[in-house]
């Protein structure tokens, strides 16, 4: 097992779905963690520090909203004030609105456009200096399998996650000479909040809750299963490992089969 102790992991969006997720994964392999995320993060907190008690890590929370650049650098200054800087940025936070491009409201492109993309640019500038200083780092951005191809409706999230990859690649080069990487994982469907409410949206229209399940499953990944939460911790995991130190702007699908297709 990856052992990460004396590492700080910082994740964005990480107080439920696949940030909370990776989190976890993080935190059983002995990393200090920083959650982010709005609301009550009491309760991930304790969950994490549960586990990080096992391990001897140590757990914080900051609520910036990564729409924001200043409040990004906040929280990277926070990072450097009470945990010595970031090791380990996993890009994470995420939104989506669905509609076709003649109907897409302006302020949703902008609201997508600055938590899905930008706050990874401003995350990874802000971070990657430490990570040099420090002679080591690792930089992860959760893009998406739409980072690579489109689907009807979602616009801003496909262009959002394509420049993610794009950011990606630029950071791995530019970075390649040092013990600092840089790659995105993209996965398929994951049973997260957000695709639940695409299978909902399916339910109401009176269709049974499994059969649209199936469905969504069906349309797109051939597994017809969805890719889970820990499944990405483990992937993040091997990113940060000795293993994964020639892994450099690769864009790492998790599909079930999505884009073998």
């Amino acid at each position: 097992m990856t052992t990460l102790s004396g590492k700080t992991a910082l994740v964005t969006g990480s107080t439920s779905g696949i940030g909370l997720g990776i989190a976890l994964s993080l935190a059983k392999a002995g990393a200090n963690l920083i959650l982010n995320g709005f609301g009550d993060a009491s309760r991930v907190i304790a969950e994490v520090e549960q586990l990080n008690n096992k391990s001897g890590g140590k757990v914080g929370h900051h609520p910036a909203d990564v729409s924001d650049p200043a409040q990004i650098a906040d929280m990277i200054e926070y990072a450097e004030r009470e945990f010595g800087g970031v090791d380990i940025l996993v890009n994470n936070a995420g939104i989506q609105h669905v509609a076709s491009v003649e109907d897409f409201p302006v302020e949703r492109w902008d609201s997508i456009m600055a938590i899905n993309l930008s706050s990874v640019f401003h995350s990874t500038r802000l971070s990657l200096p430490g990570m040099r200083s420090k002679g080591w780092g690792r930089i992860i951005n959760i893009a998406s399998v739409h980072g690579q191809v489109g689907s009807v409706g979602k616009a801003a999230y496909v262009a959002a996650k394509h420049g993610v990859i794009g950011l990606t690649k630029v950071v791995g080069l530019e970075t390649a000479t040092t013990n600092v990487t840089c790659n995105a994982i993209c996965p398929g469907w994951v049973l997260t909040p957000l695709v639940q409410k695409q299978i909902d949206d399916r339910a109401a229209t009176g269709i049974d809750p499994q059969q649209a399940q199936h469905d969504l499953l069906a349309e797109k990944q051939p597994s017809l299963e969805f890719v889970t939460p820990p499944q990405l911790g483990e992937l993040v995991l091997f990113l940060c490992s000795e293993a994964g130190s020639q892994v450099r702007g690769a864009a790492w699908n998790i599909d079930g089969g999505w884009l073998a297709q």
